[in-house]
Parts: structure tokens; C-alpha cells; sequence
């Protein structure tokens, strides 16, 4: 593939936002290496990249499978499902994400996952195999929801807000402020309300694409697809 066309950066992304695995901890130090590399993003990007980085190689897999579930799966407002926060659970969030499946596979892309359309790890993985602008303009799309779920990462604290603010950089657009307040303007209860949860969680979702029957395997190829040859040692040995 084209170097053009396999943006490790973005594969990189899209790895560190999907759900933590031992596969992941090992290749920390070459992906730590892919994002302290990237000319794209500014000093201060990079370096607030690291923690991060840090967290996912060293702390404990269970308390990180845990910290996952509770910011992306239990807090809604934080949802990685990008048109979550556009569309909620309107009709206009079923026809936006048909539209974007077929951007997909008239790209050739089959996400071979589970998870949403709009979900950010899989919009990720593609961009990073299509042309530079391309995936800069769709970025510029959404800058003011990654800007909005980003600032709510970051009053949590959280080492994953460096990602959103380096994907806003990335777009080469500043995120639309009105934009982003509306998204912030609505709720965002605590992962530790089970109630409030509840009552958001209420709706039922579509799921769309096959069904992969086991584990992730999305992210075990997205890290053997990425160029440096010793991420490869990061398949499980059943491949």
C-alpha cells in the first residue's frame, strides 16, 4: 500500500480508542514511537500524548478494561459512536450512518466488527487508507464532536482527551464553538448514576455490519497493519 494511504498515525488512533488488550500493551513502545514522530501534530500534542501511552502499557489490563467501560460504554456523552452526538436516536442517525456504510464499501472497506459505522475507532481505520485530504476533510466534519467528547475527557481527568485534541489538530480546523456547546450542553451524568444511565440507555440500538462471533479481531489486524515490523509480534500466536 502506498505510504500515502497508511496513515500509521491515524491506525494508531484507532487502536488506542478501541477496547485494551494484552496485544495492545505490547505494542505500546512502537506506537508510542509512531505518534512521538508525527510532524502533523504540534510539541505540546505529542507530549501530551505520553501519559497515555504510559498508562496503556504499564497499569493492570483489568483496571483498564474497566476505566474503558465506565468513560465509553456507561457514559453516553462520551460515546464513541460519533453520530450519537448529532443525531441521538432519531431516524436522521439510521439514514447518516447508511450513508456513511456505503462510503465505506464503495472504498472497499468492510468493517469487520460489530461495532457502529459511526463508530470512531472504525471511521479511524479507514481514514488512515485514504488519501490525506480526504481524511483531513472528513475529520474537519467532526472536529467540534471530537472537541466537545475531548473537554469532557479532559474534566474527568482523563489521559484519553489527548487523543481528541490531537485529532481537532490533525483536521486543520478550529472545531465550531456553537457547535460544541450545544453538544455540551446536554446531559452528561456521572458513570456512577445507574439511574440517570438507565433512563439514557433506554432506546435500543441498531447493529450493523457481520458479526465477527469472537473477541476483537479488528484490532489484532489494525496493529499488524500498521508499518513497523515489530508491532507484528503483537497477533496472537492463533493467527
Amino acid at each position: 500500500m502506498d505510504h500515502q494511504l497508511n496513515d500509521r498515525t491515524l491506525k494508531a488512533f484507532s487502536v488506542l480508542l478501541s477496547y485494551p488488550t494484552q496485544e495492545l500493551q505490547q505494542a505500546m513502545p512502537e506506537i508510542g514511537g509512531v505518534l512521538a514522530s508525527e510532524t502533523r501534530l504540534t510539541a505540546a500534542a505529542r507530549r501530551d500524548l505520553r501519559p497515555l501511552i504510559e498508562e496503556l502499557g504499564a497499569r493492570d489490563i483489568y483496571a483498564l478494561e474497566e476505566d474503558y467501560v465506565m468513560l465509553f460504554d456507561r457514559s453516553r456523552s462520551l460515546s464513541l459512536n460519533l453520530f450519537e452526538h448529532v443525531h441521538g436516536e432519531s431516524r436522521d442517525r439510521g439514514g447518516a450512518m447508511v450513508d456513511l456504510l456505503e462510503t465505506y464499501r464503495a472504498a472497499g472497506f468492510e468493517p469487520a466488527t460489530t461495532e457502529l459505522p459511526d463508530h470512531l475507532p472504525v471511521l479511524l481505520e479507514f481514514l488512515a487508507a485514504r488519501p490525506p485530504e480526504e481524511a483531513r476533510d472528513m475529520l474537519a466534519d467532526a472536529a467540534h464532536i471530537l472537541a466537545a467528547v475531548g473537554e469532557r475527557l479532559g474534566k474527568r481527568e482523563s489521559a484519553y482527551a489527548a487523543i481528541f485534541t490531537a485529532l481537532v489538530q490533525m483536521s486543520g480546523e478550529m472545531a465550531d464553538e456553537e457547535a460544541v456547546a450545544e453538544i455540551l450542553a446536554r446531559p452528561d451524568p456521572s458513570p456512577d448514576d445507574l439511574e440517570e444511565i438507565d433512563k439514557i440507555w433506554e432506546e435500543t440500538e441498531v447493529t450493523f455490519g457481520p458479526d465477527p462471533n469472537t473477541g476483537c479481531p479488528q484490532v489484532r489486524d489494525m496493529l499488524a497493519q500498521m508499518d513497523p515490523p515489530k508491532l507484528r509480534h503483537a497477533k496472537t500466536a492463533a493467527e
